[in-house]
């Protein structure tokens, strides 16, 4: 029998074992030396904002996916997303059939155009705007509200980049489920699958940095029945939206650090490379 492997030990107080590694460096800290940050706790140099990082001679501090943090609000990416969907839901309620002419469709006739209108028609983009549109009000603040909630964490936790990327990706995988599964003439709107892929990540990440995971659970068990069982939700854009998320968490937050780049753009790249071919395939299937 081998031996049973020991926890780390803190390293600013050699001897003390502790499961707990700062969320920008990673190296291991008791309570102690634990001091809490937006997303788990950080490390008495990185709180500096000195040459904590985990590199010798590097003084740029990093985020726990090893993205630069960059100065000023730490929240600003996911209030200009917020921003965003504001602006387009307002401009749905203003301009007439703005919806008709960027929400999600497959393939269908437009009697008001007199011609096939959808993504198997040429219309990608739709797969694109339909992410930031909505049509109800409870619809928009319950989204920009999870956004709010979980995008915060997220981004401080991952980078500005890589928080957009993760944004962004699942709510087209989001949208190319829907694409798939979805009778091709049932349009489909709203920011849930993005959300969906937020929520996803924030469970790999919870994991990751071994905290209480029981109330990010439960908001994720709620949605799910609220999913299947409430009906008029594309559960597609969900579920795609769901998987993509956990998926790109996980290569953000769990490849070795030495490899740490591959991993991350290869769970971007796979994420994108599936959405591309279930999109061609669906088109192929309906042209």
């Amino acid at each position: 029998m081998g031996q049973e492997e020991q926890p780390p030990s803190c390293y600013r107080h050699p001897g003390t074992p502790t499961g707990i590694r700062c969320a920008r460096c990673e190296r291991p800290i008791c309570p102690e030396c634990m001091i809490g940050a937006s997303v788990g706790f950080q490390c008495p140099e990185c709180v500096r904002g000195g040459s904590g990082t985990g590199r010798a001679g590097s003084a740029d501090p990093r985020t726990l996916a090893g993205g630069r943090v960059a100065a000023g609000d730490p929240q600003l990416v996911t209030k200009i997303l917020i921003g965003i969907n504001a602006l387009v839901f307002l401009a749905g309620l203003i301009v007439p059939g703005l919806l008709d002419r960027l929400d999600l469709i497959g393939l269908a006739w437009s009697p008001s155009l007199g011609e096939a209108v959808g993504v198997a028609d040429g219309e990608w983009y739709r797969l694109v705007t339909a992410v930031f549109l909505h049509q109800e009000i409870w619809h928009f603040a319950l989204n920009m509200l999870g956004l709010w909630w979980l995008g915060g964490p997220l981004e401080a936790a991952l980078g500005r980049v890589r928080y957009l990327a993760l944004y962004l990706l699942s709510g087209l995988a989001g949208s190319a489920f829907f694409f798939l599964e979805a009778a091709p003439n049932e349009p489909s709107l709203g920011a849930s699958g993005a959300i969906f892929g937020l929520l996803g990540a924030t469970v790999v990440l919870l994991r990751r940095l071994a905290q209480d995971m029981r109330p990010v659970l439960t908001l994720l068990v709620l949605n799910l029945v609220l999913t299947f069982f409430w009906e008029g939700i594309a559960w597609q854009a969900h579920v795609g939206g769901l998987v993509a998320g956990a998926l790109i968490g996980y290569g953000m937050v769990n490849g070795p650090r030495r490899l740490r780049g591959a991993f991350q753009w290869g769970a971007c790249g796979l994420v994108a490379a599936a959405v591309l071919v279930t999109v061609l395939l669906r088109t192929f299937a309906l042209s």
